[in-house]
């Protein structure tokens, strides 16, 4: 079975974009998450046919995918090096980051190392609960402590809008910025949820944009048909 166009899937992307701006799908997987199954040809197709200007490329417990496709330049737009971390209480997203972190950490822990490299803590479908989403009591400490960066107000994969309203009231609660992502595992997922921000060039420029982004996206979580596929090493090479 072919997906269709981009655009059919995802209508928002035929949207114009304001001058100046790009588009940023800040939560996303390749077969390097091992749940996940994108190549890297399958994300330079995904590339051409979205326009997405910046992947934020955040497998699992890993940054080997993300850091080989960053240095290639191969998929045809930017690459934030991020990682997807389950802690004790749940995910964790870090993103800017230089080099993996460590499984099993407390979630000040993984706030911490993600710090020391320079990066942000991005928080992935907060109250969704049919994910691994960070308990509410903790998530609550963190932002009160300034411990996170950015909320995801818009998760592709969260099938309640009532979620995602919450995550993005969330937010504003605590003067947090709020991201969007497809929470893409397969490859037309891509695009599904993106933030839309002025152009930046470092962590904190993107956390600056975030102020002036708009969310863009939809539900959408398509089943992809098995087939067979090698499953990279996640270890720090």
């Amino acid at each position: 079975m072919t997906a269709p166009p981009a655009a059919e899937r995802h209508p928002h992307l035929a949207l114009p974009k304001p001058p100046g701006y790009v588009r940023v799908d800040m939560h996303l997987h390749t077969m390097w998450s091992g749940d996940a199954t994108t190549t890297p040809e399958e994300l330079v197709a995904a590339v051409a046919e979205t326009g997405v200007d910046v992947l934020c490329i955040t497998d699992h417990s890993t940054v080997n995918g993300a850091v080989e496709l960053a240095a290639s330049g191969a998929l045809g737009c930017r690459v934030v090096v991020g990682e997807e971390l389950r802690t004790w209480a749940g995910e964790l997203i870090g993103l800017f980051l230089t080099e993996r972190i460590p499984f099993g950490l407390k979630p000040d822990e993984f706030v911490a190392a993600v710090r020391a490299q320079g990066g942000l803590v991005y928080v992935p479908h907060p109250f969704d609960p049919t994910r691994h989403c960070l308990r509410e009591d903790v998530l609550r400490l963190l932002a009160g402590s300034g411990g996170i960066d950015i909320v995801e107000g818009l998760n592709a994969k969260t099938s309640l809008g009532s979620l995602n309203e919450r995550a993005a009231a969330f937010a504003a609660e605590f003067g947090l910025a709020v991201g969007a992502g497809s929470d893409a595992h397969q490859p037309s997922a891509v695009g599904a949820a993106f933030v839309e921000v002025p152009d930046f060039t470092d962590a904190s420029s993107f956390l600056a944009a975030l102020a002036h982004g708009t969310l863009m996206g939809h539900h959408y979580d398509a089943p992809r048909r098995w087939q067979p596929r090698i499953v990279p090493s996640t270890k720090r090479t």
